[in-house]
């Protein structure tokens, strides 16, 4: 199994499992971007999420696309359809949310990590926005 991390700047790390069955493209696509550094804000309208508008491009079509997502789980906007709101756009849902428009669902956090994702969430929320590193994982 693969995944990703997030590490913010006091060395907090937060593991995703991908979605490999469901979004096989979409997981190829973004680990192929491994590492990056990106910021990441609070969203305004949909819910308990952080995200970007400033995400990696990823030339893909929308596979296990919805605005409906459960907490914990990372999201990213296809280039294609071209009516697309979400191109460009990549988000973590840390609590109950919906998106504005379908994006590619693609990992979800790993369970003992959630309280930390909520932290995280709730730090962007109060604070406002934060580096943060994204790099790969690997576990058995």
């Amino acid at each position: 199994m693969k995944g990703f991390i997030i590490k913010t700047a006091g060395n907090i790390v937060i593991r995703f499992g991908y979605y490999t069955e469901e979004a096989p493209v979409t997981v190829a696509a973004f680990s192929k971007q491994l590492p990056f550094s990106i910021t990441l804000m609070h969203a305004r309208i949909s819910g308990q999420e952080f995200w970007t508008g400033n995400a990696p491009v990823l030339d893909i079509i929308q596979e296990n696309a919805s605005v409906f997502t459960e907490p914990g789980e990372a999201v990213i906007g296809p280039l294609h359809p071209g009516r697309t709101k979400t191109s460009g756009c990549m988000g973590i849902y840390y609590g109950e949310g919906k998106g504005l428009d379908c994006c590619n669902i693609f990992a979800k956090v790993f369970e003992e990590d959630m309280p930390l994702l909520k932290t995280l969430g709730e730090s962007i929320w109060k604070h406002g926005e934060q580096l943060l590193l994204f790099e790969s994982l690997s576990y058995p």
